[in-house]
């Protein structure tokens, strides 16, 4: 005999289950969502530091940024110029004797950044060893004196290597982290940590009884020590927005690090083909920047003031000159030498480029062919 007055009963019941069901549905797809979400460090052996999928909240920001420095400094390598004498990097005399300086790894296969002044000239030999111990004799298969920057290849794979930012979207405050790594006995890494100070500084620097400039660069109070000279300087997500050159010794917290958007075409060739044909123009100018330290005389608003130009190179045979001032590349402005440079990296010997210069404040039109360096 059924109870008919139980029935309603049964329903509400019933309908209760079901929005219990459903509630339990809806949470398991949330909390399923937030797990794919959670930040996860890639592993050693061909990934890079820069990966990393950010949910900061979800580990804090002081556990986040330990995290990524811990990561970071796995594709930082200490490079000399000479094989490890034992000498102390203590010793005062190390860096000069080993031109001991940092590299970092930004491929999985071997590709290595660091500065020209630490590694050598083309085709030279380096030494190089790993966060782990390890230790390879390097090629040095690129570099540039003049943008003080160097390309060096390891016979290795499976490296932890870092991503590369944008550096032309940094901003002014934004924090950084820089990271030297001498060698030596006590083989030791730094990590120090600061701001983007300054944008776009042009410096003048004396060596050997020469003079030369280093514009476009990146300045930092983030301690910048002899031994940072070729390493990273690195956002909050890892990675690399410069490299870490020179600092200011009559000041502190005064250092410089070149733009990473500087170097991207090599790099992006050399990981894409193994090789870089250089092109070349043949021409040495400067911005208004640095004509205060040159000529106090030389008055001009924008583009790039052309010092010198190469006999016979590829700018003089289609006319360019002395005192020209280069305003435009392939539809290109260009207010910098650091930015006719990268321009140029990016095209090919033989390639034609279109070249607007002012000259007695009359615009004049070039083709030039590029040479090969």
């Amino acid at each position: 005999m059924y109870d008919y007055e139980k029935k309603p009963g049964k329903i509400k019941r019933t309908i209760l289950l079901i929005l219990l069901m459903m509630i339990v549905s809806a949470s398991s797809i949330l909390l399923y969502s937030m797990y794919i979400n959670i930040d996860i460090w890639p592993q050693m052996g061909g990934t890079h530091p820069g990966t990393r999928v950010t949910q900061r909240e979800m580990l804090g920001e002081e556990e986040y940024v330990t995290d990524m420095l811990e990561e970071a400094i796995k594709a930082v390598v200490g490079i000399s110029q000479i094989q490890n004498m034992g000498m102390s990097i203590f010793s005062n005399e190390s860096e000069r004797l080993l031109g001991l300086g940092t590299g970092i790894i930004v491929s999985e296969n071997g590709y290595i950044l660091t500065n020209w002044h630490v590694a050598g000239n083309r085709h030279s030999t380096c030494y190089v060893t790993l966060e782990d111990g390890r230790t390879y004799t390097g090629r040095v298969v690129w570099a540039d004196a003049d943008l003080d920057v160097a390309v060096v290849k390891i016979d290795a794979n499976g490296l932890p290597y870092f991503g590369l930012a944008d550096s032309d979207k940094i901003r002014l405050g934004k924090p950084v982290y820089a990271i030297g790594n001498p060698i030596g006995i006590e083989f030791k890494r730094t990590v120090t940590s600061g701001i983007i100070s300054g944008l776009n500084r042009t410096i003048r620097i004396e060596e050997d009884g020469q003079i030369f400039y280093m514009d476009n660069l990146i300045q930092t109070d983030a301690t910048i020590n002899p031994g940072n000279s070729g390493g990273p300087l690195i956002n909050q997500q890892g990675e690399v927005i410069g490299i870490n050159t020179v600092k200011i010794t009559t000041a502190e917290g005064i250092g410089f690090a070149i733009p990473i958007n500087m170097i991207k075409p090599v790099v992006e060739q050399f990981i894409a083909t193994g090789t870089f044909e250089e092109a070349y123009l043949g021409i040495f100018g400067v911005d208004k920047a640095a004509i205060p330290f040159l000529d106090s005389n030389i008055q001009f608003d924008e583009g790039i003031y052309v010092m010198q130009v190469a006999v016979d190179g590829p700018a003089s045979r289609a006319g360019i000159r002395v005192r020209d001032i280069i305003l435009e590349v392939d539809g290109l402005r260009v207010d910098r030498m650091s930015e006719l440079r990268r321009y140029i990296y990016t095209r090919n010997p033989n390639d034609t480029i279109r070249v607007i210069v002012l000259r007695n404040n009359r615009e004049h039109n070039f083709n030039v062919v590029l040479g090969s360096r």
